[in-house]
Formats: structure tokens, sequence, C-alpha cells
């Protein structure tokens, strides 16, 4: 469920476009500050509240004035219809009083921070008003020096925006939401809350710096290459709770006193105690790993504050106290979970509650004994205890139970119901509780004071686990397939690629596909019939380009990947009601949208461009896009059925065409033929004509139509002049940009040997003879 809160806010007049936001996980005390400057279509924005997901955004009310409303507060009411806006007086944006939160509650190991955000008046600004409103609606205070502030600037990691996210289907699967056929469903198999969610928000932002990446790849490496430190690693991460969620709970002072504060006091101690008592083991298993990054997270657990802890909740708490399942275990924990004769009134207070339970036991004893039935004692944490019974007894007459019980209730094979004389006890026994509760609250007040100045340590834990339990998870991911290790060069190139959501819903492979792109030849067209694999061939590049990215092995034979600090995509054909958007006016947005935020270092994948309007403007728009998109660096797949775009080569050497096949195979009365799909990617382009009437034939159409619709196209292409063919000039043009591109790749990244090298430059010059129309001369020939 969502739980976090988001402030936001933009500068006013020249300062317009620069906005500062301050987030916080109610369920995790961290606080995330950025600020940036953006454009008019404010992307960065939507993007990284999408990442954050919300449950509640808060405005200034200046930014929400009916009738003035700004841009900003439109596009962001617009895109998070489903989650709670709320506007605050401007007064509450204050920088001063954000600086003073931060110097307030920022523990020290994170009070840096003060010196990247003092000048930041946005985010500043920001945090002030989100802490204020969430003092406000938890009716409680942060301790001072508890909670994390960190920094983001938006240069850290790679840009998806939402739109990206959804048709690439990253964490979400848009035919059936909570169906796991996704990247994220892929790579899910943390063991803990805070791994899963460090996953989802890797995903969505995956890293740019390659010696980070590769850490967490070597990481990786080592867990898959012995099997049993990794499961050793599995099992103690398994048994870790939320620790994100119990620190936040730890670091609140509540302002009121409650019943229920008390008991959630009481059980989250208990939680301390069971995760510290897990450090030791976690330490235990990290000391025999080699990679830095492990060796890292292993010193971290060397912090003497963790035995400081443990060492003061113990001279309170019972040794035996611990995290138990079922609500009655649980409850049994928490009435005992300080140690006797350290409260004579909680002594007494315990011996009471024991006392009841013991009669509410002994009256449902008798009560069997009495009416000749076999009943037994049951418990839930909404009705107390309560009576149950096997619904086919022998001794029930006519299917009555006796008037003494009340409330019964049948559910599949079992009776359970009350009497009088047990809802009183158990009123007693509540009663009893509550007094425990309260004094056992007292007491770890008290000590929660006392090692408020050493709680800090468990922010480098949760930390710590989180990542272990991404990394674990992508080496478990990787057992299940057999994924490489992804390279970082400035060309990406993937032999034999798959599909990873596409392996996991059929439960094997599928068909695999090269990928060959460089800064030489970074514009590739790729033609096939309709449900030849473009679409899911366009979709497993950017996910492999993620998983590479935020340190996962790929679903390859070999993988090179050149960093993406974007990725943008444009699939799908849809309307958009709300938006009064045609399908036509939905493709032009999103191209609008790459053009506008693509740089030299981007992955841009774009499916079908210009199918909503007329044959000859979509060839126009396509045409001019892709003029437009090759002046830029960027790496840029683009499929699409209008096969004029394939003639763009002879203009443009950086242009690549490349065709799924299919094969023409006779019906089963041999009588006509149909389309076999291969789904393999080849050089050129498709030769196949009228494919979209071959797929309409095996739809319903009536044979008529289908009839009709031949004669017209046949109409219509002898009217058509014949394309003029790529002249010899041309392709010596060709041949000798490709070959100094692959000489230029070479002296970048080969590792050969001087006698492999000179055996791949002799190839190098064959392959250019081969694609030169006429001999060459002069140095271009010479070895």
């Amino acid at each position: 469920a969502a739980s976090v809160i988001v402030a936001v806010i933009e500068g006013r007049g020249l300062a317009r476009g620069e906005v500062g936001m301050a987030s916080i996980d109610l369920k995790n005390p961290e606080v995330v500050l950025s600020q940036f400057a953006d454009n008019t279509t404010y992307a960065k924005v939507i993007t990284k509240l999408r990442i954050l997901a919300p449950l509640e955004i808060i405005m200034s009310n200046t930014a929400c004035d009916t009738g003035n409303a700004t841009k900003l507060f439109c596009l962001i009411t617009e895109n998070f219809k489903n989650v709670t806006f709320t506007s605050v007086q401007r007064k509450y944006f204050n920088e001063t009083k954000g600086l003073e939160y931060i110097e307030q509650l920022c523990t020290p190991e994170f009070s840096t921070i003060l010196m990247e955000v003092q000048s930041k008046y946005y985010c500043l600004a920001a945090v002030a008003a989100v802490l204020k409103y969430v003092e406000f609606i938890q009716n409680a205070v942060y301790a001072p020096k508890s909670l994390k502030f960190n920094f983001h600037g938006s240069e850290q990691t790679a840009m998806i925006d939402s739109t990206s996210a959804l048709n690439l289907e990253l964490i979400t699967n848009n035919r059936e939401p909570r169906n796991g056929h996704t990247l994220f469903g892929v790579l899910n198999y943390t063991k803990t809350p805070g791994g899963s969610r460090r996953l989802r928000s890797n995903i969505l932002e995956p890293l740019i710096d390659t010696d980070t990446i590769n850490t967490r790849l070597d990481s990786v490496q080592e867990l898959l290459q012995d099997e049993e430190l990794f499961f050793g690693l599995q099992s103690v991460i398994s048994r870790f709770l939320d620790t994100e969620q119990l620190l936040s709970v730890l670091v609140q002072i509540p302002k009121q006193d409650t019943v229920n504060v008390s008991e959630s006091k009481i059980t989250n101690l208990i939680y301390l105690k069971h995760t510290l008592e897990l450090v030791q083991p976690l330490k235990d298993v990290l000391k025999n790993y080699r990679t830095p990054l492990l060796k890292a997270y292993c010193s971290s657990l060397e912090d003497s504050r963790f035995e400081i802890i443990l060492e003061k909740i113990k001279t309170v708490i019972n040794d035996d106290t611990r995290y138990a399942k079922g609500c009655l275990n649980m409850r049994t924990q928490k009435c005992y979970a300080v140690k006797p004769n350290i409260n004579e009134f909680l002594d007494i207070a315990r011996r009471t509650y024991t006392e009841i339970v013991d009669d509410i036991s002994g009256m449902i004893t008798q009560l069997a004994e009495k009416y000749g039935l076999p009943l037994k004692t049951s418990f839930s944490s909404s009705r107390g205890f309560f009576i149950q019974m096997n619904a086919d007894c022998t001794a029930v007459h006519n299917g009555e139970l006796p008037s003494e019980f009340t409330k019964i209730t049948k559910m599949k094979n079992v009776y359970s119901f009350t009497s009088p004389d047990l809802m009183k006890m158990n009123e007693r026994c509540q009663e009893s509780l509550r007094e425990i509760y309260h004094i056992t609250y007292l007491i770890i007040c008290k000590l929660l004071s006392e090692i408020y100045e050493h709680i800090h340590c468990l922010y480098k834990l949760s930390d710590t686990v989180s990542m272990l339990d991404m990394l674990q998870s992508f080496a478990h991911a990787c057992t299940l397939s057999d994924y490489v290790r992804p390279e970082f060069t400035d060309t990406l190139a993937i032999k034999q690629g798959w599909h990873p959501v596409l392996e996991k819903i059929y439960f094997e492979k599928p068909i695999p596909n090269n990928t060959y792109i460089t800064e030489g030849s970074n514009f590739i067209i790729i033609t096939g019939p309709n449900m030849s694999g473009k679409s899911t061939y366009l979709k497993q590049i950017a996910l492999s380009q993620v998983m590479a990215q935020i340190g996962s092995f790929v679903p390859a034979e070999y993988s090179s990947f050149r960093i993406a600090e974007q990725i943008f995509t444009r699939i799908g054909m849809d309307d958009d009601i709300e938006t009064n958007s045609s399908t036509f006016m939905q493709e032009m947005k999103e191209i609008a949208y790459i053009i506008q935020n693509a740089n030299d270092r981007s992955l841009i994948i774009i499916d079908e461009l210009g199918r909503g309007t007329s044959t000859e403007e979509g060839i126009g728009i396509c045409y001019a896009v892709c003029e437009y998109l090759l002046n830029l660096k960027a790496f840029t797949l683009f499929a699409t059925h209008f096969l004029e775009l394939c003639q763009i080569d002879a203009l443009y050497p950086n242009v690549e065409n490349n065709y799924f096949e299919v094969q023409h195979v006779k019906n089963g009365s041999g009588i006509g033929e149909k389309i076999a799909y291969t789904y393999i990617l080849s050089k050129g382009h498709t030769e196949e004509k009228n494919y979209g009437l071959k797929a309409a034939e095996f739809s319903s159409l009536p044979p008529s139509i289908i009839q009709d619709a031949k004669e017209i196209i046949n109409l219509i292409t002898s009217q058509v002049l014949q394309q003029q063919r790529t002249t010899p000039e041309i392709l010596k043009q060709r041949a000798e940009y490709h070959l100094a591109n692959r000489l230029v790749q070479t002296a970048r990244n080969s590792q050969l040997d001087p006698e492999s090298l000179r055996i791949y430059l002799k190839g190098l010059k064959k392959k250019y003879l081969n694609e030169t129309p006429f001999q060459c001369s002069g140095m271009a020939c010479s070895s």
C-alpha cells in the first residue's frame, strides 16, 4: 500500500521551472530531497512522482487557486487522479524552517546533507511543509537526531518516463495489474519488504555509473559461484522483518499515550531485539565473501552500536522473548517481555492475567464435561478467547447447541461461539492486559531513551539487508534461466538475446535474436509482417538495458551495453478518452515528448509511428522524425510497416535495415498458402507484399472483401513508379563508412592479441571488398 507523502513547490517569476520536492515514507524514516530545473512539460517532476508512487501530494494553496492554478498543479492533478491531493498555506513552505528541521532531526551520519542543500531554497521549503504535515496527521513528532536525509540530484540515475515504464511493463502488467508477468515479477525473489522496495525503485531508476554497476555484478557472480554461501545468505535474509518500518515507528514520539501506542511500542521493541540478534549470523555468512561490495557490507556490521543496543535491551527484556507467529503467541510474548522483579506492579498484573487465562481454560473444560461436547479454547485478536467445536459432533442434538452458548457462527466444518461468562472473563482479561501494557510501555520508553543515541546504526543495517536481498534475488533469477553477465562499452551488442518475461509466461526460451548498434550505425529500421515479433524484439532490448544497468545478468549468450541516460518508448495504438486524445494525437504527444527530451545518450524505441493518419501523412511524419533523430547519437530502433522508410539508408550511412523473416507454406488442402512466422531477425528489409491481407484471410472477413482488396491493391501498385535503385557510388560510400566505423570500434574496445587482431582486420578487409561494387584502390584496400 502507498505510504509516501510528497511536498512539491515551484519557483515564481524568473525562477519558474525550478522545482523543489521532499518526500517521506511513513514506513521508512528517510526524507528524500531534490531540486532541479525542468522544462515546460515538467517531465522530470511527473517521472519522479510516478517512481515515488505517493499516497498524498502537498502543494501550496497559491499554486492551486481556482482559475489561477499553475501549469505544474494542473499536470500533477491530471496525471495522479487516484492520489489524495492537499493544499496547505504558503507560509508552511518556509526554507528557514526547513533548514532548522534538518539540523534538529538529521542523524549525525548524514549531516553532510546540510552542505548540499543549504542554498537549495525550494527543497528546503518542501521539507518544512512535509514534516509539519506528517506531524499533524500522525499526532507524533520525530525524536531529535533520528531521521535519515538524502539529497537526490536528477543526474545520478537514468530517466524512464512514466509512459515508457507502462509500455515496457516494468512494474505493472497492462492487461492484468495483479499479474506478475512484468520485469519486476521476473526479478523479484526478494525475501524482505525492504528488498522488494529497493528492487522496484532500481528498475524505475537504473544506475548510470559503470563502476557501481560492475561492483554489483561482481557480487551477483560470486553468489552464483558458491551455492553454499548463496543459500546461507538467503536463509539469514529471509528471517529479517521490515527493518525500515520498524525504524520508522521507533523514532516517532507519540503526543498521546494510548493502549494501541503502548502495544505498538512493545511489539516493535521485540522486533528490534529479533533484528539485532540476526546481525551476528549475517556477519558470519558475509565474512566468507571476497567481492568488495559484500566485504564492505560485512565491515558495516562490525559497528559496536549493534551490540550496545542489544545488551541494553537484554538488561530489561527476557532472553527468550522473540518474534512469534500467531496473535496469541505474540500476545504472550508482549505480556512477559520485561524481566521479572523489575517492576513490582507489573509482576502482580501478570500474575492476575495468568490466573484469568487459567480460569478461562478451566471454565471451557467444565462446559465440555457438563454438555459432553468436545470443546476447545481458541483465540483471535478481534474476539479474544472463544470456543470452537467440530460441526459433525454426534453429541449435538438436532443440530442445536445448548442455549448457554451465544454468537454462534459456522465456518466450513467448525462451530465458533462464546458464553456470557466467557465474555465477562474476556473483559477482565483485557483490563489486566491494558495494565500490563501500560507499565511495560513506561519501562520500554525509559529503555528507548537510553538507546536512542545508538539507534542510527539501524539505517546502515536496513540499507545492508535491502541491498543484499536484491542481489540474492538477481542471483536467484539467474539460477532459473541462462542469463549472462553484461559488459559496458560504447556499443549495444547482444548475441542471441530473448525476452525475459515471455520466457516466464511460456516456461521455455523464446526464439533468440542478435542486436548490434554502434555510434556509426545507431539507427535501426525494423520491418516485417504483423505478429512477426517486432514489438517483442524492441521491448526485450529495452528490458535487457534496464536489467544490465541495475546490476542484473541479462537473457543472452553475450551482451555489451552503452549506458543509457534516458530510455524512451513510443508503443501502442490507443485513444485516451480522459484527455479527449485520438490515437493520432496520442502518437504526436509521445513523439513530441521524445524530441524535446532526448539526448545523445538516450535509447529510443519507436513502434508503429504514423499509423493513426493517412498513409501519405504517416510516411511524411515518420521520415521527418527519423531525420531529426538521425542528428542525435542516440541509439534508436524504429519498427514500421511503411517500407518507403527503408530507402532512407541511401541518404544516411548510419541507418541499418533489419527485418523479421517469414516462410510460405501450403495449406493442408494443398490449395493456397499461409505465412509461417520464424521470429528470426535478418539484415535488409522485408520483401513481403500485402502481408496485412494474408493476416486478414485468417480473420472472419468474408472472402469477397479480401478478393476486392487484392484487386484494388494491384491497381494502385501498378500506378506507382519503380523506386530508384541504389547507385554503385552510394554502395561504395556506405562500405567505406562501415569500414571506418568498425576500425574505430576495434581501436576503442579490442582486447585481442596481435595475431588474432591481424586475422580480424583481414576479415574486415574482405568484408569491405565484398560490399564494394567495383575494385577499389589506394589506402582503403591496403592492409
